[in-house]
């Protein structure tokens, strides 16, 4: 998905989304963010397994209490 900041109006960012619709976002998500700045969100499976496997972990720490 690419991300392309149009204009950044105080604290949000008006952004274009694959070149089809247009969202508000904070502009905090965006690293110095400047307008038409482009970003490419990606889906990583890899953190997700790592964040369910830690969540996983504290939930038996929990259980074994």
């Amino acid at each position: 998905m690419k991300i392309i900041i149009d204009r950044i109006e105080g604290d949000i960012a008006v952004c274009e989304i694959d070149g089809k619709r247009f969202v508000n976002l904070p502009v905090s998500l965006f690293e110095n963010a400047k307008e038409r700045d482009v970003y490419v969100l990606t889906k990583d499976d890899s953190a997700k397994e790592e964040a369910l496997n830690k969540a996983q972990s504290l939930f038996d720490k929990l259980k074994k209490k």
